[in-house]
């Protein structure tokens, strides 16, 4: 099979955005995902302003608007005795700041958004059941390979085959993922399920000995997203093992987590988990006309909330640096502005997890220091990721 466009490994948030970025700057795209059916686990996402803008740049808020949930502030508690500690301000005090919103969202529901806007644009052809394992490059551009033989010709191919990337290597890097010893357990539950102080709109962050949990509802209200993240040894690299909910409350025991944490983990019947990961930050992404975006080029610790956010903004990079008569320079160019931003996130993802997870007397400290700062200079300390805009921002839809 022949392309006289871009190949895109990879129907994520990621590779999704980046198809729906290239076509609107009027790149044909081949978009390749070897699932045979495109399923996004059942979790909740963050989305800061520096991921919105972009969002809504690509014409996606009026699609997610249903959907999307903007909460009113991140609310910062201690696992044990459950007192609050901060509120960081967020709903029209964030969007005034920084010119976007911050919304929670369910990650299908996001997904799904996404897959509506690429079926819309005539530019980008999606091929499901397409796992491409390798690629060759020659004086005409690019040969994917997909496994089963078939081959797919472009004249670039981005990688956005997430953590486990098959290109990761290709491209000249060895370093295998790092397994901080954490495991995350996730649960979808019905808002009707909970106490209503556990369904209002806020992002609830508790900080505990060895461990955190986030909750927040999504679905316009209607759920409660809910992770649980704890020391654990732990390995493996799906996305949706089953675990119970005994299995959580063994990592929450009584004597260190308060009785309305422990009272939402006992909540949801089900629950899945999977290991968390990342790697060092790489200086290689790429080689000739091919280059990674989101997972594959930098994964990341999820204490920033900023996983999904840095594929966004990813995408609108390599959008506009994209330059058809040179493929590998635009590449190139692309990594070069991202690789310092992504880097920096990375680091400041593994320093909360030293921060989230300490036990007294550290954390008493900790508390301490976050009480006096306050809400909007916490809120402050986070200008540098928010503030982001991609320049030249994506062109206008349709054009």
């Amino acid at each position: 099979m022949s392309s006289d466009g871009v190949l895109i490994a990879g129907a994520g948030i990621g590779g999704l955005t980046t198809a729906l970025a290239l076509a609107r700057r009027g790149v044909a795209v081949t978009l390749l995902d070897q699932a045979d059916r495109l399923e996004e686990a059942g979790a909740g996402i963050q989305l800061s302003p520096n991921a919105t803008r972009i969002l809504a740049a690509l014409g996606l808020a009026g699609r997610l608007a249903p959907m999307i949930v903007v909460p009113a502030a991140i609310r910062l508690r201690a696992g044990h005795p459950g007192r609050d500690i901060a509120t960081i301000p967020l709903g029209a005090a964030a969007g005034q700041r920084y010119g976007a919103p911050y919304w929670v969202v369910h990650r299908a529901d996001l997904q799904e958004a996404l897959l509506d806007a690429v079926a819309g644009e005539p530019r980008i052809t999606l091929t499901l059941g397409a796992k491409v394992e390798g690629f060759k490059t020659d004086g005409a551009g690019i040969r994917a390979n997909v496994a089963g033989a078939a081959t797919y010709r472009g004249t670039a191919l981005i990688g956005a085959d997430g953590l486990w990337s098959h290109l990761w290597a290709q491209v000249g890097n060895s370093a295998p993922p790092r397994f901080p010893g954490r495991t995350a357990w996730r649960a979808v539950i019905p808002a009707t399920a909970l106490a209503p102080a556990a369904t209002e709109p806020v992002v609830n962050l508790w900080l505990g000995s060895g461990g955190h949990i986030v909750h927040y509802p999504v679905r316009a209200g209607a759920d409660v997203n809910i992770v649980a993240v704890a020391a654990d040894d732990w390995q493996g690299s799906s996305w949706t093992t089953a675990a119970t909910r005994e299995e959580v409350l063994a990592r929450f025991p009584a004597s260190a987590w308060a009785p309305a944490a422990r009272d939402l983990l006992a909540a949801p019947p089900d629950w899945q988990k999977w290991t968390l990961c990342e790697r060092e930050p790489s200086p290689v992404w790429g080689r000739g006309p091919v280059t990674l975006v989101g997972d594959a080029a930098h994964p990341m610790l999820p204490f920033l909330a900023q996983g999904a956010a840095m594929a966004i903004e990813d995408a609108a990079v390599l959008a506009n640096t994209w330059e058809p008569d040179d493929p590998a320079g635009a590449m190139r160019r692309y990594e070069r502005m991202r690789q310092p931003r992504t880097a920096a996130v990375q680091r400041a993802a593994r320093r909360n997890d030293l921060r989230y997870h300490l036990g007294p007397p550290a954390s008493l400290v900790r508390d301490a220091v976050l009480r006096v700062l306050g809400g909007e200079r916490l809120l402050a300390q986070y200008d540098w990721i928010y503030r982001w805009r991609p320049e030249d921002a994506i062109a206008a839809p349709g054009k």
